[in-house]
């Protein structure tokens, strides 16, 4: 673990893991082959961070569900800013972690990740 090509591996695996589901998928099966505490720890952030994002892609939904009942379009209208709001958010954590991962840092996204680490951390070692 504490060799050049370990350390660079795990560099690479936190990276990969960022690149989408298929990326964390990759990331995930060469993370096991050989793994890293870098690795682990980027694999678990992006892990929590796809989970918060279905979490509130569903709350989106359901609350869409009820606006369109309510029918009140200066509510979704609202709404609707409120969710772009935070899908920027999102964005932002998202390449904070993926900078973390380029400099090879185990720095936890702003907001989410230290939960994230704390609720996933026995997962990946």
């Amino acid at each position: 673990m504490s060799t050049e090509s370990s350390s660079n591996n795990g560099k690479t695996i936190a990276i990969i893991s960022y690149i989408t589901l298929i990326g964390w998928i990759i990331a995930l099966i060469m993370h096991m082959g050989n793994k890293t505490k870098l690795g682990a720890f980027h694999v678990r952030q992006m892990l929590g961070f796809m989970i918060c994002g279905i979490i509130f892609q569903i709350v989106v939904v359901v609350l869409s569900i009820i606006l369109a009942a309510i029918g009140s379009a200066l509510l979704a209208k609202i709404f609707g800013i409120v969710v772009l709001v935070v899908w920027i958010g999102f964005l932002v954590l998202w390449v904070l972690g993926l900078i973390s991962a380029i400099k090879g840092e185990e720095k936890p996204m702003p907001v989410i990740g230290a939960k994230i680490q704390s609720i996933l951390g026995g997962l990946f070692n």
